[in-house]
């Protein structure tokens, strides 16, 4: 089991403080969501809550994902990045490519890609990509950004994009896992073709469930790579819960630790409190010991 901190709607100023002591502590890795802008009004709805409404306030900070990524990378040294997650129809692929991939080089390979196809039909109008095609748009960008990646020239014709010959460098010295969002059939076929899936709030029973449902695709597609299920559990607390969940499937978490202690609206000072008694409490009964080289801010 892994655990992951998630970054959604907390102060900018407050992340590297939290990447350096979920450095030294043992975390995984930090999950970035993404949003260009949040529109005041808007006729789609949040897919995620029972009424359609947003589940943070106009004042949540987006960052941009891969600047942040460089930045927290910079002063960390074995902690993981992705996205949870990154919508890549709403970009050229291109710009895309250049930003993970140069990510990846400065991290040393420390990065991966969660993606989604979107939901804010109004932010792609506004961005002037078309919403209608934005599935087949991200498959096709991705067989384009996975090319983009390798060292030497590169040839791409596809429906929506073409490439004449060209390099794109820096170029990753190791592959970029993939991770895919979404609960329809098709995102979870997606997922299963790739290296991961990118979950939402669930229980450990309804985890479960979802695990299976993409072990069962992964066989039928072929797909023997190492797959990562992400996901934020709703009732699991305990270290035995944890390894519970992990025995069906659930293999990274995503967590704020300090709301198991202070609750979510906390300061800098509780957040690391809660990731330190976190760690105490769960990530070492566990077996996921602190990194002992890595030195504390």
């Amino acid at each position: 089991m892994r655990f992951s901190i998630s970054t959604a709607y907390l102060p900018l100023t407050e992340l590297p403080a939290l990447a350096v002591a979920a450095d030294r502590l043992g975390y995984d890795a930090m999950a970035v969501p993404d949003h260009v802008v949040d529109l005041e009004t808007l006729q789609t709805p949040y897919p995620y809550t029972r009424d359609g409404a947003r589940r943070w306030d106009h004042d949540a900070a987006w960052p941009d994902p891969w600047v942040l990524v460089g930045a927290l990378a910079a002063v960390t040294t074995r902690l993981r990045f992705f996205t949870s997650v990154y919508v890549p129809a709403l970009r050229s692929p291109f710009q895309v490519a250049k930003s993970v991939g140069t990510a990846a080089v400065l991290s040393g390979n420390r990065v991966a890609l969660g993606i989604g196809i979107g939901w804010c039909r109004e932010e792609f109008e506004l961005l002037g990509q078309d919403f209608s095609t934005r599935g087949k748009r991200t498959d096709e960008a991705l067989a384009l950004m996975e090319q983009l990646w390798q060292p030497g020239w590169t040839e791409f014709e596809g429906t929506h994009y073409a490439a004449p010959r060209l390099v794109m460098e820096p170029t990753p010295t190791a592959r970029i896992p993939v991770y895919v969002g979404g609960l329809s059939e098709v995102a979870m076929r997606r997922a299963a073709r790739h290296d991961g899936w990118v979950g939402d709030l669930y229980t450990v029973e309804e985890a479960a469930g979802h695990a299976a449902t993409l072990a069962r695709m992964r066989e039928e597609t072929g797909n023997e790579r190492d797959f990562s299920f992400i996901t934020a559990l709703t009732d699991a607390f305990l270290p035995e819960q944890f390894a519970a969940a992990e025995e069906r499937g659930v293999t990274d978490v995503m967590t704020m630790p300090w709301a198991y202690y202070h609750g979510l609206d906390v300061g800098l000072e509780q957040k690391l409190d809660g990731m330190e008694r976190f760690a105490a409490d769960v990530l070492r009964p566990l077996g996921i010991t602190p990194a002992a080289t890595v030195p504390e801010m």
